[in-house]
């Protein structure tokens, strides 16, 4: 049985990894990541991890695992910051507050069928100072990341309090994939 990332993330392949598991094929969907109109932050991130799932073809003997990550301050998705000055807005608004980290797992098995979870993370930050945003920014860390950090980096050391999966905040929850793999009939050790 093989197993297909349906994603180019390093930190997904390094958190599968932590699992024992190393993806056979590695394959990037090409979607349209554009939140729907009035879209939920909780729906958007399942459908996007959903679509990269079907987005992929694949072989009889192969499962196929996607995943997909946003930060969500109220009904408002922040995805992967565009540039620098996109990054500085996210701290803005995540500075001094609470938000969600949301990350879905996609899991289609041997037979066709699809299985989702959601994991749903609490973080806090501390207030930033604007210098501190500044550095951050500059530091080029938080770029092509969602909500414009990155949990396992320096950011970690801003955050007063997290409640959930951390692998999920880096992008892949842990136990919700591992169950999935379970589910699916793949051979974990």
């Amino acid at each position: 049985m093989r197993l297909v990332l349906a994603s180019s993330s390093p930190r997904r392949r390094e958190l599968l990894s932590r699992l024992g598991v190393k993806p056979d094929r590695i394959v990037s969907p090409d979607i349209d990541e554009t939140p729907h109109r009035g879209e939920l932050p909780r729906d958007y991130v399942v459908r996007m991890a959903e679509e990269k799932a079907t987005a992929i073809t694949r072989e009889t003997d192969e499962i196929l695992l996607a995943g997909d990550t946003t930060v969500a301050v109220g009904r408002r998705i922040l995805g992967q910051a565009v540039d620098q000055s996109e990054q500085r807005r996210f701290l803005e608004l995540l500075s001094g507050r609470r938000h969600h980290v949301l990350s879905s797992v996609c899991i289609i098995d041997r037979e066709g069928t699809a299985r989702t979870r959601l994991s749903d993370s609490i973080v806090k930050f501390k207030r930033f100072h604007p210098q501190e945003i500044d550095a951050y920014v500059a530091s080029g860390e938080g770029e092509g990341k969602a909500g414009g950090y990155a949990i396992q980096g320096q950011a970690e050391a801003l955050v007063l309090k997290i409640s959930g999966s951390h692998s999920g905040i880096m992008g892949l929850p842990l136990y919700e994939t591992r169950n999935l793999l379970i589910a699916s009939g793949y051979p974990l050790v």
